[in-house]
């Protein structure tokens, strides 16, 4: 994606000679570096963490010649062109890292997440192909399987041979679950589940392999047996013959052109008296035996559910981390260009001003940056928590993907927006590769879950744990928590606080860390007291009540997300032995933390928690940070460790 030479021939002009002609040299002005506080290469290996090796294997690989960006627009040559990459990508091994040793796998999680996180460097359609096949196909079969099911589909699935989908989401249901309409009911006689689809709304829709590659399908389902209902389960199920065409009782339909990610064949799927075995039942948490009996450990089906839906939760944290990816990208792209585009400047300057110079631009990009760095060392402790949970229910582990999910997709949209506008009409040039960094990841906070209902979601789970913490609690206690936290109102509120404007208390991340937990603790106590009254006094059932508090809920999710990533970017800064990278990192932490604290200074200014001359000093105080983080911007970007070729965009190289 390279910008082609010009050179542009002057006609003659009477007078001169008609050997005049002016040559425009082709590429952009040099990149005004000077010399930064740190190394980046100190900061890459921070970034790449005990995974440098597959993330150096993954950039070897989509650096290869025939990784180059396709620029045409023929969407079958698209698709053609991302299944062969798919296919290279799984020689690597990426497949088989987090699979079973019995199949040869790695059961690396962290290390399998290290590799999905460097391929979102390169073209997104490839990312969300290889998350379907690897992540979502191979990895419920993992999750919520039993040995039966490694064996025959894991191999097979991890080379690239056997393609499949990930059949969940419904025309009528997509976030709800538990109320999908696609029924499998087992029938003694033949020993087999038949699925249907008993609407038009039942069918799966937006399914990732279905038009054209998929040969089988993970589909999730309402289960009947003996007439009774059981609840959603998993059945592999396939849906396509040897030379592609749809098996008998399947109709599949492409769902064509998208608004991004056109190299993943989405579709949809509907089932008519579709017979598969008993043994294709996903059978990890609940089955059915050869009498025709079901069975199951976990007797409460709410339980149940959770439980299964849980395994899949490195779906989130998969799409969190390649928008994260994006994001970098996109301000790697920015941050360079701003450090080589002038325009206007001093009267008698002879040079113009670098756009990375202006303060109203470094505003624009650099809270962003500091976002992008708080979210990576944030999803990296989601990460390593996932692969350490013991077990398949934790609501805390489900609170924080879900919530950082929607942060980190709804950043990505924000930053590459603002990248793009700040590299005006070159942003706009689809070789800049910004346009399609928009496109490809808009469709982010939807996916695996919409945004706004998993930010619920959070506050859900809060709300439930703080009311069963006050439900085991005594009258007396009640009153003393409610004390407690009304004594540290007062002093959050003490003139020593809200009026300390010293740079080195607002940098202080004791401070921040305090009023950031101060707003989020306020925030559920009140949910928690509005609650209570809503259920208790007005008799109203759990769902009025909450869908009577979504805007407090919402807040109180922000606030939890705004608090646990700063608590992560700290913890982080504090490890770090590197001194001049140390003091970097906590001058983009405070950014961070002070940015948050000035984007919601309304709600601390109503609380009490700030006084109006402490809230102009964190402004004032931003306004320094942007202006210290400028020296070193380049190098910030350059410790992503992107490859030129796949950052691509001419503006930035």
């Amino acid at each position: 994606m390279a910008a082609k030479n010009v050179t542009i021939e002057q006609p003659s002009v009477t007078g001169q000679s008609e050997n005049y002609a002016p040559v425009m040299k082709p590429g952009y002005p040099p990149i005004a570096r000077e010399a930064g506080t740190f190394h980046p290469f100190a900061l890459q290996k921070l970034l790449d963490g005990n995974h440098s090796d597959i993330r150096n294997l993954i950039k070897q690989v989509i650096g290869r010649p025939e990784f180059k960006y396709y620029e045409g627009t023929d969407l079958s040559e698209y698709r053609e062109l991302v299944l062969r990459w798919t296919r290279q990508i799984a020689d690597t091994g990426m497949g088989r890292i987090f699979m079973s040793r019995t199949v040869g796998g790695e059961e690396d999680l962290p290390k399998f997440m290290a590799a999905f996180e460097t391929l979102a460097f390169h073209d997104l359609s490839l990312v969300i192909k290889v998350g379907v096949q690897f992540g979502l196909f191979a990895g419920s079969i993992q999750r919520l399987g039993t040995n039966y099911h490694h064996q025959k589909y894991l191999p097979d699935a991890a080379s690239g041979r056997l393609l499949g989908c990930f059949a969940m989401t419904e025309i009528g249901h997509g976030s709800n679950v538990q109320r999908l309409e696609t029924i499998a009911t087992y029938e003694r006689e033949s020993d087999c589940f038949v699925l249907d689809s008993p609407s038009f709304s039942a069918g799966k829709n937006y399914i990732g392999n279905a038009a054209q590659d998929g040969k089988t399908a993970i589909v999730f389902a309402q289960l009947e047996v003996n007439g009774k209902k059981h609840g959603v389960h998993a059945f592999v199920v396939p849906i396509r013959d040897q030379e592609g065409r749809p098996l008998p009782g399947v109709t599949i339909q492409d769902n064509g052109l998208k608004m991004g990610l056109n190299g993943v064949d989405n579709g949809g799927i509907w089932f008519r008296h579709v017979r598969v075995p008993r043994v294709e039942l996903l059978n990890r948490f609940a089955d059915v035996t050869e009498d025709g009996q079901y069975r199951t450990e976990i007797q409460n089906p709410a339980a149940r559910f959770f439980t299964m839906i849980g395994t899949l939760l490195s779906g989130r944290i998969s799409i969190a981390t390649s928008a994260n990816s994006g994001a970098k990208s996109a301000l790697t792209i920015a941050i360079r260009y701003g450090a080589r585009r002038r325009q206007f400047g001093p009267p008698r300057s002879r040079e113009e001003t670098l756009l990375l110079d202006y303060p109203a631009h470094q505003r624009r990009l650099f809270p962003l940056l500091a976002n992008v760095f708080a979210l990576d060392f944030a999803l990296k402790h989601l990460i390593e928590q996932s692969a350490k949970s013991q077990t398949e229910n934790s609501r805390p582990l489900e609170t924080l993907a879900a919530g950082l999910k929607a942060f980190t997709t709804w950043n990505a949209t924000q930053v590459i927006q603002t990248c793009r506008e700040t590299c005006g009409g070159e942003g706009y040039l689809a070789v800049n590769r910004l346009a399609a960094l928009k496109a490809d990841t808009d469709v982010y906070t939807t996916f695996e879950g919409d945004n706004t209902v998993l930010m619920q979601l959070v506050a859900k789970n809060l709300l439930d744990e703080f009311n069963e913490k006050l439900n085991g609690m005594r009258p007396s206690q009640i009153t003393a928590f409610i004390a407690n936290h009304a004594l540290t109102t007062i002093v959050r509120r003490s003139p020593a606080v809200v009026l300390n404007t010293l740079n080195s208390h607002l940098r202080d991340a004791k401070f921040q860390l305090d009023i950031l937990q101060f707003r989020e603790s306020s925030m559920l106590l009140h949910a928690g007291q509005t609650f209570r009254r809503l259920t208790l006094r007005k008799k109203l059932d759990p769902f009025s009540a909450f869908s009577l508090m979504q805007r407090e809920l919402l807040d109180l999710s922000g606030a939890y997300i705004d608090r646990v990533v700063l608590q992560q970017f700290v913890k982080t800064v504090e490890a770090v032995t590197d001194q001049p990278l140390r003091v970097a990192l906590k001058r983009l932490c405070d950014l961070f933390a002070l940015s948050q604290i000035e984007r919601d200074k309304g709600w601390f200014l109503e609380n009490g928690a700030l006084r109006t001359v402490k809230s102009r000093a964190i402004t004032r105080l931003v306004d320094e940070l942007c202006q210290e983080v400028r020296r070193d911007a380049l190098h910030y970007v350059d410790g992503f460790g992107i490859p030129d070729s796949c950052l691509a965009a001419p503006i930035a190289l």
